[in-house]
């Protein structure tokens, strides 16, 4: 099943973007979280204080960040948390809206999201058992595509082929032209 899934991700480059994403997840967390820190040991060691506190007189002082390196340091971590606010927001859509979308909000968390890597499927089965009912590894893995299909459809907007070609029913291409 994992081939499968892969080969799907080769297929599609937006389901591929979505499940890399997704797998680096973790690790950008991760990163941002180490990066929010060395900021504030930066700022504590350069300037003598605490950020909360510096950024409280920094508008007065007209301080100039631009020699320290800190600035393209705070726009890494600025861009990354917004990269994360968005996937957050997607996520909290998806669950929200989408039919399935408890099924796939917990698929996605204990796969992907979670605090915690899994060691394998069978944990992370072990897990959604209290949500999902009599889940096996053929439907874990097809709500996994599923949920990950929804999920890259609310990030880089519905245009699967099956829209498409509906579209195509409603809009033929020949009335198009004339």
């Amino acid at each position: 099943m994992k081939k499968a899934l892969e080969n799907t991700a080769a297929e599609n480059p937006l389901y591929h973007d979505t499940w890399l994403l997704l797998k680096k997840y973790r690790d950008v967390v991760w990163s941002l979280e180490l990066s929010v820190q060395q900021v504030r040991r930066q700022f504590q060691i350069e300037f003598g204080s605490s950020i909360e506190d510096f950024l409280e007189s920094i508008y007065l002082a007209g301080v100039d960040f631009s020699d320290t390196g800190i600035q393209e340091h705070a726009r890494s971590i600025e861009r990354s948390y917004k990269m994360l606010k968005l996937m957050e927001n997607a996520v909290n859509l998806l669950r929200s809206k989408h039919k399935f979308g408890e099924t796939y909000y917990w698929v996605l968390y204990y796969s992907y999201l979670s605090p915690q890597q899994y060691k394998n499927t069978e944990e992370i089965i072990g897990q959604l058992q209290a949500h999902i009912q009599d889940i096996s590894y053929r439907t874990y893995f097809r709500r996994k595509k599923e949920a990950i299909d929804a999920f890259s459809s609310i990030l880089w907007g519905y245009s699967s082929k099956d829209s498409l070609k509906l579209l195509e029913q409603f809009f033929p291409e020949d009335e198009i032209g004339r």
